[in-house]
């Protein structure tokens, strides 16, 4: 535990001091969120107002972001500039590393939740959810689900100039397919059905169902069950690929 606490305030110090890490997670979906909202707030979407809808749409993207493009890059660069493979050879074990990572990505995107409702609450009149308690179970259930996925995603690239682009054609398009800017409804069939198996259009419809619909968590099985299955399939491709070496050639 105590090797876990010093890891994890290493990797919260480490976080705080990326520039990149701070645009992407905090100031990039709080622009677009502001942009879209000042936008298209008044506009119905879904039964809700614009902005209230583009509030979960945001939690989206940030959870994307956060503990799936973030943390895939962040472990594709150190493993193939051999900080992982030098990891190995010093008294930290490797699942306390790997759980402060993961821990501080959770952190970070709580943070980032706390930032997003707050923006929502200031500029648009948004309120608290009621369901607090599955609000924030919701958050963490899908932070988990993304960063499995995440971690397995780094055994499938090879090198550190490729991880941008691969996380980027993955999850670009997963946002705007999920209904994280535009209601699904108004896109062709074919795309729709593509949609239906995203895992974060299982996120973005439990958190929408969590606030604006009055569900709790478990009154949402269909979609924390699709999303534990991602997250199963997550753990289970980083157990099979994930590498702490760099590729070599």
């Amino acid at each position: 535990m105590r090797l876990f606490r010093h890891e994890l305030r290493y990797e919260l110090r480490l976080y705080s001091r990326s520039r990149e890490l701070a645009f992407f997670t905090f100031l990039l979906p709080l622009i677009l969120f502001l942009m879209l909202g000042f936008a298209y707030g008044d506009d119905e979407l879904k039964g809700v107002k614009g902005s209230d809808y583009l509030l979960i749409g945001t939690l989206g993207y940030g959870v994307v972001a956060t503990a799936f493009a973030g943390l895939t890059i962040v472990l594709v660069l150190r493993r193939e500039d051999g900080i992982l493979k030098r990891l190995r050879s010093t008294p930290l074990p490797a699942p306390t590393y790997l759980a402060a990572l993961l821990a501080t990505t959770m952190i970070a995107f709580l943070v980032q939740a706390i930032v997003i409702v707050a923006v929502g609450m200031s500029a648009f009149g948004a309120s608290i959810p009621s369901h607090l308690f599955s609000f924030v179970l919701s958050l963490i259930l899908g932070a988990a689900v993304f960063a499995a996925l995440g971690v397995g995603l780094t055994g499938l690239v090879k090198r550190a100039e490729g991880a941008s682009a691969v996380v980027n054609a993955i999850y670009f398009p997963m946002l705007f397919l999920s209904g994280s800017f535009f209601e699904r409804d108004t896109f062709p069939e074919f795309l729709q059905v593509v949609a239906d198996v995203l895992p974060l259009t299982y996120f973005f419809d439990l958190v929408f169902g969590v606030v604006y619909g009055g569900d709790q968590i478990w009154d949402r099985a269909g979609d924390v069950a699709a999303l534990a299955i991602w997250g199963l399939v997550g753990v289970y491709v980083a157990v099979r690929r994930f590498r702490w070496t760099p590729t070599e050639g």
